[in-house]
């Protein structure tokens, strides 16, 4: 293999695939990215034995061949070098792959092809287009609120489902929050399986690392998910989970019914509030407890460690649920998700799923529980 390529066409790829690789990796596969010079470009890949990358990228190719070589060894190099052409040459007789720029020269070990496994090909095949800012829009939405313990299988992954009425459903739970967006892509909703596809938490930040704000290709087949940028030089595929997961309809339906009662706030005055009484929660007490009324929430947390807070913001309510409570923390985190100056928070019961919705949020719902409140009796000396 010998190649010569400018730096600035190659460094964004050997980053993207360096990202995926795994930190700890006993293969030497595994250890690798993998280049591939062929006539007029030079593909890079790699691989967490999941997750895939493929990148392809213009390059003068006077030698094809390919070769793995220790990958993050390997881009830290490149990464420093200054901008300017880079020679690659394989140099068979020492097992060495040499890279030389002006008058640096640098040898480094490589793998052989016995090594290297073969990469899944995008199936072009109706492959569907797609916004890539859109995509990553979604993902911040839903995935602060997807559990990160594996061993919860379902309640681990994104769920995307199609709907019959044509849109599509996105989901993340981590079994006291959820969040629903939902949109309308006819192609993409034709595409997705009935029962909907899973993806593992664990590679929705790969998902995100390598999406950009044009246009993407997108497909699926029965064991992965493929992405693919719109210029057809770089793709992503990585497998679907295979779990059943649950249904959110029940819950979801709690917020349609005749015992839920919005309470309309100011978002920003809430958070506001919030980010103070978090300063008097403790780990005994993670709770904001709400009193209100027609016009007004008080907002307290008493703490015999620290102190105690009392705080009040004007609201509209006509429901008849007088006193709730929620972790301050998981409720400052849902409101950072909205954009909408207010908000709804849609009340069922003192211990039921509070919805939270915005009018600037459109078809984004998020739902919390609220934390059981007990009362704690404390006796006086004069008690005794």
């Amino acid at each position: 293999m010998k190649l010569t390529i400018n730096k600035e066409h190659i460094i964004d790829g050997l980053l993207k695939a360096v990202s995926i690789m795994p930190a700890k990796a006993g293969a030497q596969y595994l250890r690798s990215i993998w280049l591939k010079a062929e006539e007029g470009h030079i593909s890079v890949m790699t691989t967490d034995a999941n997750i895939e990358f493929t990148g392809k990228y213009e390059a003068e190719v006077e030698e094809p061949g390919l070769v793995g070589v220790q990958g993050r060894a390997f881009v830290d190099l490149v990464r420093q070098l200054p901008s300017g052409l880079l020679h690659i040459t394989a140099d068979t007789t020492s097992g060495n792959l040499l890279l030389k720029q002006g008058r640096r020269t640098y040898k480094l070990p490589v793998s052989g092809e016995e090594w290297f496994q073969n990469f899944s090909d995008f199936p072009t095949d109706n492959a569907v287009t797609w916004s890539g800012d859109f995509l990553q829009d979604i993902l911040d939405k839903i995935i602060f609120c997807i559990s990160d313990d594996d061993t919860m299988d379902a309640i681990a992954c994104l769920y995307m489902k199609p709907q019959q009425n044509g849109n599509i459903d996105v989901c993340g739970l981590n079994g006291y929050i959820f969040a629903l967006f939902s949109f309308t892509h006819d192609e993409l909703a034709s595409r997705l399986p009935k029962n909907g596809i899973l993806i593992q938490k664990k590679y929705l930040q790969d998902i995100k690392k390598w999406l950009c704000p044009d246009e993407i290709e997108l497909n699926i087949t029965d064991k992965r998910l493929y992405f693919r940028n719109i210029n057809k030089t770089e793709t992503l595929s990585l497998p679907r989970a295979a779990y059943d997961y649950p249904d959110y309809s029940t819950f979801m339906s709690r917020l349609a019914t005749e015992n839920m009662h919005p309470m309309t706030l100011n978002r920003k005055e809430l958070m506001d509030a919030l980010s103070r009484i978090l300063i008097f929660n403790t780990e005994n007490d993670r709770c904001t407890y709400m009193d209100i009324s027609s016009s007004e929430v008080s907002l307290s947390v008493q703490g015999q460690e620290i102190g105690s807070a009392d705080e009040s913001i004007e609201v509209q309510y006509n429901g008849d649920i007088s006193r709730i409570a929620f972790p301050t923390r998981n409720l400052l985190d849902v409101l950072g998700h909205f954009i909408s100056a207010k908000v709804d928070m849609m009340l069922t019961e003192s211990e039921g799923p509070c919805g939270i919705r915005g009018a600037e949020d459109a078809n984004y719902t998020v739902i919390i529980m609220p934390m059981k409140i007990s009362e704690t009796a404390y006796y006086s000396e004069e008690d005794v």
